[in-house]
């Protein structure tokens, strides 16, 4: 633990209590959000956020984060030490005023803390009372105190345990059981997180450890280089439109604004928020205040440098956001945040402090910086363009749908309910499979659009071009939900969409293909878990006059196994969905009873986006590299 330099007011008096904690352990979810593993893993960010908000102030220089076992977490840090002395309203030490009352901490007063990642007793005594174990080690004015305590209440008072040179809080804690079905802390989720935090904090040193793996695995996170450092890492493995990041910071009505972004030749706007160090995935206040700083420096610089003519309409956001990955955190005092999990910044302040941060900054950067300049107005200028003929191309879809009225595409074999909660889409491959597909629905509820051959790779091309595919454009109207701007999920005309492809090479990349086409242009969809890949067979045993299919290899052996014991069994094995006939496929593939449906989720949308760049974008080393890393894992690979 590093010896503090700066000092600072910190006793038992500055620990406000607000009411009490028994809320807690009955509505868990109200807290952290979720009793699963998103919830878990909240308890993780919540005692690191202590931590990391004494780096904030200037206070901690190092964080260890260990996990000891399947259910035990220990977070250290080297800052000032959580009180100890006796709380002057509780009467009971300051230490245990935190860790067991809900709304106790030194944040409320707004002194000691001037801008953190919360509330400092919402989070860390919401962790208490959800942990059947916890332990808490402080060192602080030349001694060691610790207390122990079982969901929520102390096991015995604080004692002093010894002596120690250094300052620094340890906590130790191992989540209930009662209240988490699986204990298990994700190692890729974490590091991310850990990650994350020390690109925000320039100079903060964290330590990851997993003791459950052998040997030990090791992470140390430390970046000089701040938020410029993070976008670089974000945009690792494209092409970047500029070689220079911006970078601006200052401070507006005690509000500390930083934020970064750089332009590459990807389609998509990659943005992240945070306030006081917390993610905020929704947004808030300091993303619009980003997002209208930006659009108007742009705006000015393209018009004093004759970018724009004067007949030329502005660049709006969407042109501008074009294949930016940006950046934007502050630190705010007293943070509004909409719900205990963070998820957006309410403060109104926010968004005047960070626009005029940004359009500051900006402009110097575009003024010092004249070829980063040229190559993002003109990408802006070109995203225009594109914008405007896809505009064309996209009412020409929507208008040809309205003069048909409302017709569906010819080779759709629609379904008979109009209920959307009830209605499948099956988008098939091929004609054959498309015929056998519409013999073997039910037609009340299952509709078919079979697809010709493969669709264009949207990955590729911008809107105006995709939009020139019958193919697309017929799933399009099918849907019903329009595109781009004009998307409406509530317009979607079947909550059920499948996609059902034959069990080779091709029919991998056709779903491959879709799966890219609805994570860019119909992501509602994917978020509302209304898209799903169908799990033909990959075998059909025969021994005697039993027949059985199998979805699996390790299916296939458990089979052959048992009809073994019998005549011995033929095997099949199907290269395409048309190889089966209409009663196979519906008792394989299609009757709800007997299906495996893949509902297709995002659980990391960075790193989903960055898989469709390496899988389907133009660049061919970061592809070649990613087949080469995974070859060896391949399964069922059809030559």
């Amino acid at each position: 633990m590093a010896k503090k330099t700066k000092k600072s007011e910190y006793t038992a008096k500055d620990i406000y209590v607000l009411e009490g904690l028994e809320p807690v352990r009955k509505r868990p979810a109200m807290y952290i959000g979720s009793t699963g593993p998103e919830g878990l893993h909240h308890l993780l960010i919540e005692t690191v956020a202590n931590a990391i908000d004494e780096a904030i102030m200037g206070y901690c220089t190092e964080i260890k984060v260990a996990i000891l076992n399947e259910s035990r977490i220990q977070v250290e840090d080297n800052g000032r030490g959580i009180p100890v002395d006796i709380h002057p309203r509780t009467k009971k030490s300051a230490l245990e005023t935190v860790m067991t009352t809900l709304h106790a901490g030194a944040k409320f007063g707004g002194k000691v803390y001037v801008s953190t990642g919360g509330l400092h007793g919402v989070g860390i005594s919401a962790v208490c009372a959800l942990s059947t174990y916890m332990r808490v080690e402080v060192c602080r004015d030349g001694f060691k105190y610790a207390q122990e305590y079982a969901r929520g209440k102390p096991k015995a008072n604080v004692k002093k345990i010894g002596k120690c040179r250094q300052s620094g809080t340890s906590v130790l804690f191992e989540p209930d059981p009662e209240i988490f079905k699986e204990i298990k802390f994700e190692l890729k989720k974490t590091i991310s997180h850990l990650r994350q935090q020390a690109y925000l904090t320039k100079g903060l040193k964290i330590i990851f450890v997993d003791q459950t793996k052998k040997p030990a695995v090791f992470y140390v996170f430390y970046f000089e280089g701040g938020l410029p450092s993070y976008v670089r890492h974000l945009t690792r493995g494209v092409n970047p439109r500029h070689p220079n990041i911006f970078y601006g910071f200052g401070e507006r009505q005690g509000t500390i604004v930083e934020s970064a972004f750089r332009y590459t030749d990807e389609y998509e706007c990659y943005e992240e928020s945070f306030a006081n160090n917390v993610y905020t995935p929704d947004g808030g206040t300091h993303l619009t205040g980003f997002r209208t700083a930006i659009t108007k420096t742009f705006n000015d610089y393209a018009r004093k440098n004759e970018f724009l003519k004067e007949a030329d309409e502005n660049l709006n956001g969407e042109d501008i956001r074009e294949g930016l990955t940006g950046v934007v955190s502050i630190k705010i005092k007293e943070p509004q945040f909409e719900g205990q999990t963070k998820a957006k910044l309410g403060n109104s302040e926010a968004k005047p402090a960070v626009e005029q941060v940004v359009s500051e900054t900006l402009a110097d950067f575009l003024e010092r910086n004249p070829q980063d300049s040229r190559a993002i107005i003109e990408k802006c200028i070109l995203s225009q363009k594109a914008r405007k003929a896809a505009k064309a191309a996209k009412e020409t879809v929507l208008k040809k749908g309205i003069l048909d009225g409302l017709a569906l595409p010819g080779k759709l074999a629609d379904c008979s309910s109009r209920k959307p909660e009830e209605s499948e889409l099956y988008i098939v491959e091929g004609e054959s499979a498309g015929g056998s597909s519409r013999q073997a629905r039910d037609r009340r509820f299952q509709a078919i659009l079979p697809l010709r051959g493969k669709i264009l790779n949207v990955e590729r091309a911008r809107l105006d071009k995709i939009l020139t595919s019958k193919e697309i454009k017929s799933l399009i109207i099918a849907l019903g939900t329009a595109v781009a701007e004009d998307f409406n999920l509530d317009k979607l005309r079947y909550h059920r969409i499948i996609l059902m492809a034959d069990a080779d090479s091709d029919g991998n990349h056709i779903r491959t293909l879709l799966l890219t086409l609805f994570y860019r242009y119909f992501k509602p969809i994917i978020e509302a878990g209304f898209l799903y890949v169908a799990q033909p067979p990959l075998y059909k045993i025969q021994s005697g006059k039993e027949i059985k299919h199998a979805y699996t290899e390790e299916q296939k052996l458990k089979i052959l196994s048992s009809f073994k014991k019998t005549f011995g069994a033929s095997i099949q094995r199907y290269k395409g969905l048309g190889e089966m006939n209409s009663e196979e496929l519906w008792e394989t593939t299609m009757n709800p009873e007997n299906r495996t449906l893949l509902q297709v989720k995002i659980e990391d949308a960075k790193e989903a986006d960055k898989i469709f760049d390496i899988l389907m974008g133009d660049e061919v080393m970061p592809r070649k590299k990613f087949i080469q890393t995974w070859a060896k894992k391949v399964k069922n690979l059809d030559i």
